[in-house]
This record gives structure tokens, sequence and C-alpha cells, in this order.
């Protein structure tokens, strides 16, 4: 399989060494499974013959002109990391000669497959018009602006769509090769994901931060508020409506619009988000949180979280990064 793996200037570092690692670990343990026949031959391209990667390293590229034609295309996330500088940095030339470089591969048999800001890239395109895919968390609000013609699904880790595959924040680049290696070999992408220490993850809801997202609007940030205190009693459309002073249908609007979600959608979100912190910082049981959140009982919940995060209560019970 070739792989092309487009780097722009100032990519995010992390997302290009994870993209470039992860295909060449894989590439040493093809043979342990005898696998030999599987191999994928990775070339870093590059629209300008001096590339720099967001920290100031140089990358060795080969430019696009001189380039065959691959099988697979994979654009890594810039290092514009928030919506301002984001948007600066779509609107460079070297993005827009992208564009036309993914157009014509497009039109071809080659994959196009994107992760974290880098599906801005390709959504900058219009090939997604029409198709579902997923980007960072907390690039949503400004992924479903820029591209309502997109099927934004943003909870979900990796997003494939005819001909198209795209990944969600950061990291979720191992999430995009490791796709990209099971289409050639399961069991050879379970053996990478074991050699990296990666385990299955279908979801980013558990690292989402839903507050973060409604600051995008002041609407849905006064929504938010209001939710966050009433989390444990029953939603009504109506209270929240005047208690944020609008109609219900401007509310169901303007939150459809920023975060993709009905009101009672979003308050779901919310209750989930409170549910993950009780349980990650407190030893109340299931139930007992499942009633602080406004749930009947525990199952609710349990089935709730399996549903939105992937995983089961036990899981979640893992305290945070950096807690004994």
């Amino acid at each position: 399989m070739r792989i092309h793996i487009l780097a722009l200037d100032e990519v995010f570092d992390t997302g290009l060494s994870t993209l470039l690692d992860t295909l060449n670990i894989a590439n040493d343990l093809a043979s342990s499974i005898d696998a030999i026949s599987t191999r994928f031959n990775v070339t870093v391209i590059g629209m300008r013959r001096r590339i720099r990667t967001s920290h100031g390293f140089t990358v060795p590229v080969v430019d696009t002109s001189r380039s065959e034609s691959p099988d697979v295309v994979l654009i890594p996330a810039l290092g514009a990391k928030m919506p301002q500088t984001l948007e600066v940095a779509l609107k460079r030339q070297d993005v827009r000669d992208a564009g036309s470089l993914l157009r014509e591969l497009a039109g071809g048999s080659t994959l196009v497959g994107a992760a974290c800001t880098g599906t801005f890239v390709l959504a900058d395109t219009s090939l997604l018009e029409g198709r579902s895919a997923t980007t960072s968390w907390w690039l949503a609000p400004l992924f479903r602006e820029r591209y309502p013609g997109v099927r934004l699904e943003e909870s979900r880790m990796v997003v494939s769509s005819s001909g198209f595959v795209t990944a969600g924040a950061a990291l979720a680049h191992i999430d995009l090769a490791l796709w990209l290696i099971r289409r050639s070999s399961p069991t050879l992408a379970e053996l990478t994901a074991r050699f990296l220490l990666i385990e299955p993850r279908s979801s980013q809801a558990v690292f989402a931060i839903p507050d973060h997202l409604s600051h995008a609007d002041t609407l849905v940030q006064r929504f938010e508020l209001w939710a966050r205190c009433r989390l444990g009693k029953p939603f009504s459309l109506g209270d929240a409506a005047i208690a944020t002073g609008s109609s219900e249908r401007t509310l169901s609007r303007r939150l459809q619009a920023v975060v993709g979600k009905s009101p009672l959608s979003y308050f779901q979100d919310l209750r989930v988000e409170r549910a993950l912190h009780l349980l990650r910082t407190s030893s109340d049981n299931v139930d007992s949180i499942a009633a602080q959140v406004g749930y009947a009982d525990g199952a609710t919940l349990r089935s709730l979280l399996r549903r939105k995060t992937g995983r089961p209560v036990s899981a979640l019970r893992i305290p945070p990064w950096g807690q004994p």
C-alpha cells in the first residue's frame, strides 16, 4: 500500500510523527505474524520544498510533482489548534494548493484521510459535502459553521465515508493509522495497538468538555449555566427558554447550530459529564450517582454511559492522569 502523508507548513509535530511511527511499527511487526505481504510504503510529501513543523523542525519531503499517485493520502493536523489561529492558517496559499491536489487525487482511486485540524483542510475542498465526518471535539462549532453540508459526528473517533476517512483530536492520529492498518490486517492492527498500549476507543465523548463548546455562543452558554443547576431535576424546554430569555424555537435552533444537538440531548451530555466526574472523584455507587444526575436507577446510567463513551462503568472508574 502506497501511503503519502501530506505535511503542510507548521504541521502538528505529534500528528505527523504518530502517523509515521504507527505505520512503521506495523511494518516491523508484520513478519512476526506471517503478514509479510502487508507492507506500508510511506512517503512524506509537501506543497513546498521546505517544510517546518509547528515547533520549527525541518521535515524532509518529496515534492508532489515528483511523487507517484498513492493508494492513500493522509493529512495530519496543522499546528493551529484554536479557532482564530486555524481560520488564519486555512487562508494560506500552500493550504489552498493542497486542496487542489486533494481534489485531483480524490478524483481517482486514492483514499483521502485526515485527523484533527487536518479535517478542515479536507473539508475546505468541498469533497466532504453530503458525507459524514468527525473532527477535534472542541472545534465542532467552527466546523459546523464553516461546512454545514457535512454531517458532523464529533463524538466519534474515526468516521469513514465513501473514499474518505476522518479522525478526531490530536492523538486520534493513532486511531486513523490503526484504522488503515486494520483494512489490510485486523490481526496486525491489534498487535500494533498492543505495542502502543492503545485500547479500543470509538468515541471522543469521554474526553469532551461540554461547557467549552458552549462558549462559542452566549445563548448556549446561558443554557449551559442554567442546566448545570438542574441536572438532578426533570428537563423542561419551556423552563429553559424562559431562563435564557429566548423562545423554545430559538433556543433549539441555536443549540443545533452551535453544538449539533437538541436542548435535551445537550442536557443529557451535561448529565453524563457530571456522572463521569463523580465516578472518578467520589466513592459513591452508581445508583447514588444516577440519582444525583436525574436518573431513576443505576442501570439506566450504566447503559447511557456505555452508549456515550463506548466503555463500561468499571473502566470509567479509573482515575484521571496524574492521580494515584
